[in-house]
């Protein structure tokens, strides 16, 4: 019983982690989790979603 419970609890960290990054992509952001991820390339914050290769 307690392995279902871990692994329910994992499989729900995992799913919300997803779930989150699904949203920020369909926002528009290039780098999850950089403040400036939607003005990045223009301002340079150095987090690299500017880069070539993205």
């Amino acid at each position: 019983m307690t392995d279902f419970i871990i692994i329910a609890v994992l499989a729900v960290i995992v799913g919300a982690a997803a779930a989150y990054i699904i949203r920020a992509r369909k926002r528009g952001q290039k780098c999850i989790g950089c403040p400036y991820s939607k003005t990045c390339a223009s301002r340079g914050c150095g987090c690299g979603c500017g880069t070539e290769g993205e």
